[in-house]
């Protein structure tokens, strides 16, 4: 595959999994970066695993990179919800829809919130596995870890991430027998982070 086709194949995904990490103010640049060190080294690429987990191995490496000089500077990263979109029809009197909508962007932020809150070895198997669909397997490819690592790591990362979302929200099924939430008095104003 050359690499502008892979470029068109792949930019979308990776901006949205950069936004996820970074912010969405920085996931432009960070996908850029990441195309270049494809580009670069798209030459050496042996063909050992897939080409999609290479290149989420490179974007995970760069956001990972990003997060840590970050975190030495002293900076505040910010974890932008990814991929919402106004849906146009609710602006349009559909109150019901409109409704629905805000509850669900304040789950997906919610949830958002807590998975940027996990323990790094726990948030980045996190993100591959529910946010970008990737298989065990695959997961171990691209973070080069062991298949067993990649199990129990995710294992414990939804433990956590479930003990922390019944700490913060009350949990239910509302009329279209979907889950929803609402945020405990405690989190109202704001959300504690993760001890």
């Amino acid at each position: 595959m050359e690499f502008n086709e892979i470029h068109e194949t792949y930019r979308r995904r990776i901006h949205a999994y950069m936004e996820r990490f970074v912010g969405e103010a920085e996931a432009e640049d960070l996908t850029q970066e990441v195309f270049t060190r494809v580009s670069q080294s798209l030459k050496t690429f042996r063909g050992d695993s897939r080409l999609s987990t290479w290149i989420y191995r490179i974007a995970t490496n760069a956001a990972l990179d990003r997060i840590r000089k970050k975190d030495r500077c002293g900076e505040e990263l910010c974890i932008d919800a990814a991929g919402e979109r106004e849906d146009q029809d609710a602006w349009n009197g559909d109150v019901k829809r409109l409704e629905h909508q805000v509850i669900r962007r304040e789950m997906n932020d919610c949830i958002r919130n807590v998975v940027s809150e996990l323990p790094e070895m726990y948030r980045t198997i996190v993100e591959l596995s529910e946010f970008e669909g990737f298989k065990d397997n695959e997961i171990a490819g691209i973070l080069g870890l062991r298949l067993e690592s990649v199990k129990i790591r995710l294992h414990r990362g939804r433990a956590k991430l479930k003990e922390e979302l019944s700490k913060r929200c009350i949990l239910y099924r509302d009329e279209r027998n979907e889950f929803a939430c609402d945020l405990k008095n405690e989190f109202r104003n704001g959300h504690p982070t993760i001890v």
